[in-house]
This record gives C-alpha cells, structure tokens and sequence, in this order.
C-alpha cells in the first residue's frame, strides 16, 4: 500500500471542546505551566495510553500535550478522558495501518487559532509527507504559538534535508514573540538549530526516550531562562515504544516583556 500524503494546508483539519476541566488554581496562581509530549505510536494502544496519560501525577495535570503518531479518533477520546480541548492535522494516511498518521494538540487552555505546517522533502523510500500542528493557545491573556511535530527518520532523510524541515518550523514561529516547539524529532542533535535561532533546550540532558536514543524535546522561546525548567521522562510503557516527556516552565504575563532569553551556558 502507497501513502496518501495531505499536502494540503488546510486539510484535513479536525477539532473538538469536550467538557474542559479547568486549569489548576494553584498552578495558575504560582504561574506554572506544564508541558507533555508522547509519540504514540500509531495510536496502536490509545487506552493504554489514557491511562499512562490519566495516572502519571507528571502527566495528567498537563497544560499543553503534544501528541505525535495519532489519528483524530484516538486524539478525541484522550481529550476526552482529560478535559482539554484538541486540533489534530494528518500528514498522511499510513500504508503500514491504513490509518492517518499526525501530530495533535491538546490544550487546558482556550485554542484562538490553529494550522498545519506543511515539512519540505518526501521520505525517499516511502516518499511519505511529513508536517507540525500549530496552535496559537491563549494563557492568562498570554498568548503562545505551540507547534506538535514529528520529523522524518534518519532513514528517509540526510541531515540537511532535517535542518529544512526544522527551519520550515522556526519561519513559522518567527512571526510569534512566544513559542514552544514540542515532539519527537527523531535526532537529538538537530536541537542545536532551535538553540542558535534562540529557543531553549531544556530536555537536552534527559534520560533516553525511545530504545537507546534521547529524541522527544521540548523547546522554548521568549518565555523562561533556560536554568528554570524542570523537565523529565516516564518509565517504558507497553502504550507506545516511546517514553512521554514532561517539562515545567514558569509563565508571568506581567513579565514576559522583560524575560531574556538564555541560551545555554549563559548567564
């Protein structure tokens, strides 16, 4: 079976508002925001994953989630089993499940506006499409440009055609004063392009979280210095062959103006 790429930038698109549990008061008061990211593997085991997502202290207090492997079913049910809202954007229809294959947001927080950001470069075996799902998400009147993305394996792409689609995204989120970059980008190295266009790392140093390799990041910009995340990794889970990455990061609206972005190693 061939893939059925969406090269399409507008679809397709599927949303949903389910019964939003609200944000937590102690959180919101504190200024805290917490960010997860799981590949879930072809949304092969979506109730296992609800209840990693739904039991792990780490995980279900989740701001923003970013999802990667999914499809809109599986996207809706966790969204439901959490109380957030969620946008989901397929990049293709797999040949492996015959099922779409995407990246998804859920957010805590009021979604305002949403796209897909379609990646440069077919895989060259599969000649599969890959892309991000953009969220501008509104909290505490802050507003911030959140981005799900799944790049391409080693495999289907040399470095430098994983740099174009790393930039693809940063040229989005250059129009934002405020990003987070989330999702498995399948080479750790690749952060070092985040970090000289400005943005944070501070998954850098987490544990592996796919076999042997530390691939699922977290990237910041404009909103913290970079010694004040805390971040972490699950334990393997039979939800997916990936672990879920967690990170939490302080969010003031009176003071973001006046936040300086540090890159790491500054002071």
């Amino acid at each position: 079976m061939h893939p059925l790429n969406y090269p399409n930038p507008k679809a397709p698109r599927y949303a949903g508002s389910v019964a939003m549990m609200p944000p937590d008061r102690e959180s919101v008061a504190a200024r805290r925001l917490r960010l997860v990211t799981f590949n879930t593997k072809f949304a092969l085991q979506t109730d296992s994953a609800i209840a990693l997502l739904t039991s792990t202290p780490e995980l279900r207090d989740a701001d923003i989630l970013a999802l990667q492997e999914t499809d809109a079913a599986a996207t809706e049910r966790i969204a439901r089993a959490l109380g957030m809202e969620w946008v989901y954007y397929p990049a293709i229809r797999h040949p492996r499940t015959g099922r779409d294959f995407g990246n998804a947001l859920l957010s805590r927080w009021p979604v305002i506006d949403d796209a897909k950001v379609v990646l440069p470069h077919l895989g060259q075996f599969g000649r599969t499409q890959r892309s991000a799902t953009a969220a501008t998400i509104l909290v505490n009147g802050v507003e911030l440009r959140v981005y799900s993305t799944h790049l391409a394996t080693w495999v289907e792409l040399g470095p430098g055609r994983k740099r174009d689609q790393v930039h693809t995204i940063l040229a989005d989120a250059a129009r934002y004063p405020r990003a987070i970059i989330l999702g498995d980008m399948n080479s750790h190295g690749i952060g070092t392009e985040l970090v000289a266009a400005g943005y944070c790392w501070p998954t850098e140093r987490n544990r592996r979280t796919v076999k042997f390799w530390n691939w699922d990041h977290v990237f910041l910009k404009g909103l913290v210095r970079c010694d004040d995340p805390t971040t972490g990794v699950t334990e393997r889970t039979h939800a997916s062959d990936h672990r879920a990455v967690w990170a939490e990061i302080a969010i003031d609206a009176e003071d973001l103006e006046d936040v300086e972005v540090v890159k790491d190693g500054g002071g």
